[in-house]
C-alpha cells in the first residue's frame, strides 16, 4: 500500500502531509488485529545471522528506526512488523510543542535527500508516556526493541536544560529499552551549544540519575546522540566524556547544516531555506565518524550509525567500521513498505558470503 502510494500520490504531495499520509497507511496496515501479525511473520527477520547482542538487549537484526519518524509513539508495533528491530521513538520533549511553522519538510528525490527544520514538534512526555505503557502490558507479535530518544524543550532555557531532560527521562525511561539523549539537531536554538562537554556532562549525570531514580532497579541504557559536523576533535571529546561517564555508546550521526554533497538546483535548496540535511549525503563523513568513535570507546561501549544507510552494502560497511547496530529513516522514505525486511534479508547474504556466523563476529572487521 504505501509503495503504490508513494509511487502513484506521495511524491506530488507536500513532503509533510505526505508524511502523515504514508505513516498512516503503515499503522492501518501493520497494526491490523490479522493482518499485522502475519505481516510480522514474514517481514520480521527471524534469520539466526542477524541475531545481534548489544546494549544488554537481544537484537532480532541490526536495522532500527531513527528518531523522527514516529514522534508520539504512534506507530511503534506495526514498524516492528515491517521488519525494524528497533524502533527509536521521538523526539520527546519535556514539554508539549508545535514545532517550527510549516512547511518545514522537503524532498531532494535525485539526491535521495531529506531537509526538515521541524523543531521537535511532538505532544510532550507526559502524553507519550501512557502510550509507552500501553505498548508494555500488551505485548504483541513483532514487538521491536523500544528506544526513546529525548531534546530539550525550545521554550526551556539553556541553563534549565539538564531539569527539562530530566522531566523526559523520569516519564519515559520505566518503558524504554534505552534512551538516547539528543543534543544534536541543528532545529532548535541553542541545542548544539549542549554538545560541549562541560555543558554536556552534568545533563548526561541528570538523565542517568534520573534514570536509576524511576527505572525500578533496571539499568536503562543511555546514549548521546551527535551531530555529522562535529570536527574531528569535539567527536573524541564527546568520545572521551562517553568513556569516563561509562554512557552504553553514542547514536552517529544527526542531520547536517551543510549542503554539500547536493545536486539540486541551487535555486531550490535556497528556496528550502535553514535546516539539517539527512540522507545520501551523509554517508560518507557519517562512516568515518563511526571508525572515530569505535577507536576511542571501550569494546562494551556501542557506536549506533545513522545517516544516508539507503541499502544493505552501506549497512554492512557502517557494522564493518565499527557499528553494532544501524538506523535509517531517509532511506525508509525512499525504499517504501518491503524495505526493512529486504535490507534484512540483503545484509544476511552479504554476512554469510564473508564468512560471518552473525553479526557481532562483522563488527569492526575493517579496524
Amino acid at each position: 500500500m504505501y509503495d503504490v502510494l508513494m509511487r502513484t500520490v506521495l511524491r506530488h504531495v507536500p513532503s509533510e502531509p505526505a508524511h502523515r499520509m504514508g505513516f498512516g497507511a503503515v499503522r492501518a496496515l501493520g497494526g491490523a488485529p490479522v493482518v499485522g501479525p502475519r505481516l510480522a511473520g514474514r517481514l520480521a527477520p527471524t534469520d539466526p545471522v542477524l541475531r545481534t547482542r548489544a546494549l544488554g538487549l537481544d537484537f532480532a537484526g541490526p536495522l532500527g528506526l531513527a528518531a523522527g519518524f514516529d514522534k508520539d509513539a504512534g506507530g511503534v508495533l506495526a514498524l516492528g512488523r515491517l521488519g525494524f528491530a528497533a524502533v527509536e521513538i521521538g523526539t520527546v520533549t519535556g514539554r508539549a510543542q508545535p514545532g517550527n511553522p510549516k512547511p518545514r519538510l522537503f524532498r531532494f528525490v535525485e539526491d535521495r535527500a531529506l531537509l526538515n527544520r521541524m523543531g521537535f514538534n511532538n505532544a510532550g512526555a507526559a502524553a507519550v508516556a501512557p502510550r509507552l505503557a500501553a505498548l508494555r502490558a500488551r505485548p504483541a507479535p513483532g514487538m521491536p526493541v523500544l528506544g526513546v530518544n529525548i531534546g530539550k524543550s525550545k521554550a526551556v532555557a539553556a541553563a534549565d536544560a539538564a531539569d527539562d531532560y530530566r522531566v523526559s527521562a523520569a516519564a519515559l525511561g520505566p518503558y524504554a529499552d534505552y534512551v538516547v539523549v539528543n543534543v544534536s539537531s541543528p532545529n532548535t536554538p541553542g541545542l548544539r551549544d549542549l554538545q560541549q562537554v562541560d555543558v554536556l556532562e552534568p545533563l548526561l549525570v541528570a538523565v542517568r540519575e534520573e534514570l536509576d531514580r524511576v527505572a525500578g532497579g533496571r539499568r536503562v541504557p543511555l546514549l548521546v546522540k551527535i551531530t555529522v559536523d562535529l570536527a574531528e576533535a569535539d567527536v573524541d571529546a564527546v568520545a572521551d566524556l562517553a568513556v569516563r561517564l561509562r554512557l552504553d555508546g553514542v547514536v552517529a550521526t544527526n542531520t547536517t547544516v551543510s549542503r554539500d554533497g547536493l545536486s539540486a538546483p541551487a535555486d531550490e535548496v535556497a528556496a528550502a531555506g535553514a535546516g539539517g540535511v539527512s540522507g545520501r549525503p551523509l554517508a560518507e563523513r557519517a562512516r568515518q565518524v563511526v571508525r572515530r568513535l569505535r577507536g576511542r570507546l571501550t569494546d562494551e561501549q556501542v557506536v549506533i550509525s545513522v545517516g544516508g544507510i539507503e541499502d544493505a552494502a552501506e549497512a554492512y560497511r557502517r557494522i564493518r567500521a565499527g557499528a553494532a547496530l544501524v538506523q535509517a529513516y531517509t532511506g525508509f522514505i525512499y525504499g517504501g513498505l518491503l524495505w526493512p525486511s529486504r535490507l534484512h534479508r540483503e545484509l544476511a547474504g552479504l554476512l554469510r558470503a564473508d564468512g560471518f556466523g552473525n553479526v557481532e563476529q562483522a563488527v569492526g572487521a575493517d579496524l
